[in-house]
């Protein structure tokens, strides 16, 4: 038998057809995925999730640019649930809701919380339903940091800074902060404060002056945020996906897409893990014909025993 007498050539074969046969089945996946709204099954909403701390937003903006794009995908639901995070990823995704409001109606659906940076991007939508639980609000700014300039004396540790401007080390953990610094970082918060309720007033059609009245960093539940107009309903996400789907023009039944990337993590892990595994079989057989080549018949492997 070929297998036999070419054992190593035997897998060799085996492996490259495997591996061919996964890489043509995860591209036509990857190429369903990608147009799976577009191959006819009628009119949808696109669905965007973010969760946890926003400290990225590039994902998130490339998947809001394909559901603006794509002509099956008729309005968006933005799925927040997340504390907050960065104010740069925050404001970035802001303003991509706002551009895509010129093109397509955008409801944002709030979780378990979406407070801080998370209710800053839901302020960008056209609507905003929460339940009257949700976690949200604290519309505000914090900068902190550890100091650990105690410990380090304590234990003999001193750091040595060159730099080239007096507060390139600002916010150091191993010494005190000057008041000159403790200003500039004020002022630094001030004005993103300033953005941020600046931000929520016009999107939200609220003076300013109301907004900074409630801009102090507080929560609120989702029944609370409605009395103050930082929301617009009451209900849950399938309510969400309602109200865009009729906003879009969708009549019937209203059905969602997810972004594709959603599903090619774990075939992508299958294929890698296959393709690990195969390898490691193939170079055991390699090894264990050259073993074969070198004694002249067999390689000797004691057993458990140790005879």
């Amino acid at each position: 038998m070929f297998s036999r007498r070419h054992p190593y050539l035997f897998f060799l074969l085996i492996f490259t057809a495997i591996v061919t046969g996964s890489m043509v089945i995860l591209s036509l996946l990857d190429i369903f995925s990608s147009n799976r709204s577009d191959l006819g099954f009628g009119q949808k909403v696109g669905v965007i999730e973010i969760t946890g701390v926003i400290a990225d937003s590039r994902q998130v903006l490339e998947q809001i640019r394909n559901f603006r794009k794509n002509s099956a995908v008729k309005s968006i639901v933005v799925r927040i649930d997340s504390p907050g995070g960065g104010v740069g990823p925050s404001q970035e995704i802001f303003q991509e809701i706002r551009k895509t409001r010129e093109q397509k109606n955008v409801i944002a659906s709030l979780g378990a919380i979406a407070a801080s940076g998370g209710y800053y991007i839901a302020a960008a939508a056209d609507g905003i339903v929460a339940s009257p639980g949700t976690i949200t609000g604290s519309i505000g700014v914090i900068l902190g940091y550890t100091n650990f300039e105690t410990l380090f004396q304590k234990i003999g540790l001193r750091q040595v800074v060159v730099k080239s401007g007096e507060y390139k080390d600002i916010a150091s953990p191993v010494r005190e902060m000057t008041e000159k610094e403790r200003q500039i970082l004020q002022k630094f918060s001030d004005t993103v404060h300033r953005q941020f309720i600046g931000d929520v007033a016009q999107t939200r059609h609220l003076p300013v002056e109301t907004v900074r009245e409630i801009a102090d960093g507080r929560i609120f539940t989702g029944e609370t945020a409605k009395d103050l107009n930082l929301i617009d309903r009451l209900g849950n996400f399938e309510d969400a996906v309602e109200w865009a789907g009729r906003l879009g023009g969708i009549t019937g039944e209203i059905t969602t897409v997810y972004p594709p990337e959603k599903q090619l993590p774990f075939i992508k892990y299958l294929v890698d893990a296959v393709a690990q595994q195969l390898t490691a079989l193939v170079a055991e057989k390699e090894a264990g014909l050259m073993s074969d080549n070198l004694g002249g018949g067999y390689l000797y492997q004691p057993d458990a025993g140790g005879r």
